[in-house]
């Protein structure tokens, strides 16, 4: 284990630029618990960071035999520069950087979604990276194996989304900044029908059929799909709820639709 005393020294400045998005090849994940899910999770990791606190600390045996078994380099830092490299407000005392997971939409509709929901889920500029790290973790959970973002959607692996994903960002297929209408041309092609949420002209989400394959497209919270997605759906979908309320958090929304399926797929 080596020393770092100074935020001037380069593996400090290029953890910040990580942190703050413009090593585009590399993620910055924070925090104990999603250190040891990208452990489990098999990501391609670069380096750790840990603070005095983390090492002199009892009960984290657990995550230290994992870093040191994980043969990645590991820096030690004094506690106010760990600090000042965190992205949170109550640093953890470790940070590691990895390398970016990829997909390729060529593999979204293939055979392997046989092992899951028979949903793929396309995030439709979806900009708050809170939302789509809990849509995320809601997809993981509900079975879905494969989740795509379009163009002008958040950084699925920026620190705050990884955070709200809770690991599950590491271990579904992600496919980033996809072209919209070439997504539903490849859905189609496959055999899936192309289904959105949406507020008006819709059939309930309880009423839909989810045993079959589905190409299921979420808007962002401000505006939703557009006029040219809204045109390219099979069917529209929308979760009957009491008035006056007329949304709902876009996180919860995905959770309520996907559980619906899968309770329909499981039986």
């Amino acid at each position: 284990m080596q020393r770092i005393t100074s935020r001037d020294n380069e593996k400090i400045k290029h953890a910040l630029r990580v942190r703050g998005g413009k090593e585009p090849g590399d993620i910055f994940i924070e925090g104990k618990r999603l250190a040891m899910e990208a452990l489990d999770s098999g990501v391609k990791l670069e380096q750790a960071f840990v603070s005095n606190d983390f090492l002199a600390r009892e009960g984290e045996n657990e995550l230290k035999l994992a870093l040191e078994g994980s043969g990645i380099p590991i820096f030690e830092l004094p506690n106010k520069l760990l600090e000042s490299i965190a992205d949170t407000e109550s640093p953890q005392g470790v940070i590691l950087i990895g390398k970016r997971p990829t997909a390729e939409l060529s593999k979204a509709f293939v055979a392997e979604i046989s092992d899951g929901l028979p949903v793929v889920l396309l995030l439709s500029r979806v900009n708050n990276p809170a939302n789509l790290g809990a849509i995320l973790r809601t997809a993981e959970a509900s079975g879905v194996r494969t989740v795509i973002t379009s163009a002008g959607s958040a950084d699925a692996f920026s620190p705050k989304a990884l955070r709200a994903s809770m690991g599950s960002a590491f271990r579904l297929r992600v496919v980033e900044k996809a072209d919209e209408h070439e997504v539903i041309t490849d859905a189609r092609r496959a055999g899936f029908l192309v289904s959105g949420t949406t507020a008006d002209g819709a059939t309930a989400h309880t009423a839909i059929d989810w045993t079959q394959k589905r190409l299921l497209i979420f808007g962002s919270e401000a505006s939703g799909l557009s006029p040219e997605l809204e045109a390219a759906l099979d069917e529209h979908i929308a979760i009957e709820m009491e008035k006056p309320v007329e949304s709902l958090n876009l996180a919860v929304s995905a959770g309520v639709i996907l559980f619906e399926a899968r309770r329909q797929f499981y039986g």
